[in-house]
């Protein structure tokens, strides 16, 4: 995965769209109007950075405002406002409209998929190793260089082993490389598509596209309006958060920070963790190994509905505790009978999790 971790122009510009769709909804006024003039806000003047086009730029942040707002994608063949629907979604509570995880097509780079071939680093060597392992014979020569048979090739990748000069690669479509589900394939243009009903909404295609061509709807605009609406508004922080804002980042500087915001004060997720620890122990000692053969966490919405869609005999295996998230939302909705709990993490699932009607009244809202 190239992306993560590196603060690349696709983080630069997502930053910038929450952080645009927070401002609307803090300043307020005439949503219909102020979206229309981010996308230039976020993409001024009149040459193209990034792409061919100023404008296919600016089409891509248009898009992406209406995901980060909760808004599905706009259809490329009608013409429709990039504040089409807003006033709708300007509301402080859940808005979800799915998929949760979206291809923006025309921001798609239609990359290759999985495929392997000899660069100009070829040698033509004596031992020509990688025709001696190639299992179909698909390594010929052709003008002094080793020449790879795509239809013949099964992408073993034996031949990118035994290459004295390293040669030889292997392209791969990283969003479909990400996929642990193998939900990405190519649509009629050969842009990334996604199976909805492969997918898990685990979001590591998100993180691995370099164009930023996938994005998962938001709930900040929903968020921002409920605390201005008032009342007592708090954020349920997962343990990740000390990885994501560097060394200098504390507990009480994200607890001030988020106050400065408008919540009422902060949770860390990790108390919940500690229930679900045990609620799960309690579980393991009175059915392991009685009446079930093992038992599997069930704290990742992603990773449960994988085992569930790919291993169904063992559906029964996992862990019917409530997840930390859950445990948390209702220990503070119980300490606070009228407040509403945002969770703060890294995972994009936890939407789809907050969405369930076992747990819709429990967690408010999801910002990820």
């Amino acid at each position: 995965m190239a992306t993560r971790g590196v603060h690349s122009p696709v983080t630069e510009i997502r930053r910038k769209v929450f952080t645009e769709v927070a401002r609307l909804a803090y300043e307020g006024g005439d949503y219909s109007h102020n979206i229309e003039e981010v996308p230039y806000k976020i993409i001024p003047g009149e040459r193209a950075t990034y792409r061919d086009s100023i404008f296919l730029e600016r089409a891509i942040v248009g898009e992406r405002l209406r995901l980060a707002i909760g808004l599905p994608l706009r259809s490329v063949e009608q013409h429709a406002p990039v504040s089409d629907g807003i006033v709708e979604s300007a509301i402080a509570e859940k808005y979800y409209d799915p998929p949760l995880v979206n291809v923006i097509k025309f921001a798609c780079n239609a990359c290759p998929e999985k495929s392997v071939h000899v660069t100009e680093m070829c040698q033509n060597c004596l031992d020509h190793p990688c025709r001696q392992v190639c299992p179909k014979h698909a390594i010929s020569e052709e003008n002094g260089k080793s020449v790879i048979d795509q239809d013949a090739c099964i992408k073993c990748g034996r031949c990118i082993s035994v290459c004295p000069y390293h040669a030889i690669i292997k392209v791969e479509r990283p969003c479909a490389a990400a996929c642990g589900m193998n939900a990405i394939s190519s649509d009629e243009y050969g842009r990334a598509t996604i199976d909805h009903n492969k997918c898990v909404s685990c979001g590591q295609c998100l993180v691995s596209c370099p164009f930023g061509a996938i994005a998962d709807k938001g709930q900040i605009f929903q968020v921002v309006h409920a605390i201005m609406q008032g009342g007592e508004i708090y954020a349920a922080v997962a343990p990740a958060f000390v990885g994501q804002f560097g060394p200098k980042m504390t507990p009480e500087k994200l607890r001030g920070a988020l106050q400065k915001l408008g919540f009422t004060d902060v949770e860390e997720v990790a108390v919940g963790a500690d229930l679900c620890t045990i609620e799960e122990a309690h579980d393991f000692l009175e059915n392991v190994p009685d009446k079930l053969p093992f038992l599997a966490t069930s704290c990742c919405p992603a990773w449960s509905v994988m085992a569930k869609k790919e291993f169904p005999e063992y559906a029964k295996c996992i862990s019917m505790a409530l997840t930390p998230m859950v445990l948390t939302a209702r220990r503070l909705k119980k300490e606070h009978p009228n407040c509403k709990v945002v969770f703060v993490g890294p995972c994009a699932a936890k939407k789809l999790e907050a969405s369930r009607r076992s747990i819709r009244s429990d967690v408010d809202f999801v910002l990820t």
